[in-house]
């Protein structure tokens, strides 16, 4: 592991309790067996930051950054554990209109991290979007800045993504969406 410069300490010593907040209420409807604690992710989720070497332009390059990093720790976690093999106690992503901590749960991670995949291979800052919303837990307005477009555009861009994704989740069979 690369030793972390004094600007990511900085950076996550002033996110860590909303990033905190953020993986426990992710965390939270996950069955009793359930083994990664919020703790856990965000801690992960930093180690791969600090292995990143990146050097920080702000704040919200910073928690854009740390959601790609909690998605990725998310899913090698649901990869390991087998989660969708076994079915486990399955939820649908409720893909709704409020913050993104209006989102139950952290249900199909493998199915939402395809959906993201295909996502991305058409339109990446929608992609980016949902991330931010979902996995750094921000508003249409914090996201705003952190795309560098509007809170107009965000708010087009999150109703015309989460149609997307739900109408992509719900057509999914309960195993998986299918190749990315």
């Amino acid at each position: 592991m690369t030793a972390p410069d004094d600007n990511t300490d900085r950076l996550f010593q002033e996110t860590y309790g909303q990033l905190r907040r953020l993986a426990q209420y992710r965390l939270q409807g996950e069955r009793r067996e359930h083994t990664l604690q919020a703790t856990d992710l965000v801690h992960e989720a930093y180690m791969a930051l600090v292995d990143q070497g990146i050097t920080w332009r702000d704040r919200h390059h910073f928690l854009r950054t740390a959601a790609r990093a909690m998605r990725r720790v998310l899913v090698d976690w649901a990869r390991h554990r087998g989660y969708q093999k076994r079915g486990g106690e399955r939820q649908r992503v409720t893909l709704a209109e409020g913050h993104a901590l209006d989102f139950p749960g952290l249900p199909e991670v493998l199915d939402l991290d395809l959906a993201l995949r295909r996502l991305e291979g058409f339109d990446g800052r929608k992609a980016r979007l949902v991330e931010l919303r979902l996995f750094a837990g921000m508003t249409i307005e914090e996201a705003a800045p952190a795309l560098g477009i509007s809170t107009a555009t965000v708010s087009r861009e999150w109703r015309a993504a989460r149609a997307w994704l739900a109408k992509l989740l719900q057509s999914a069979p309960d195993s998986a969406l299918g190749e990315a």
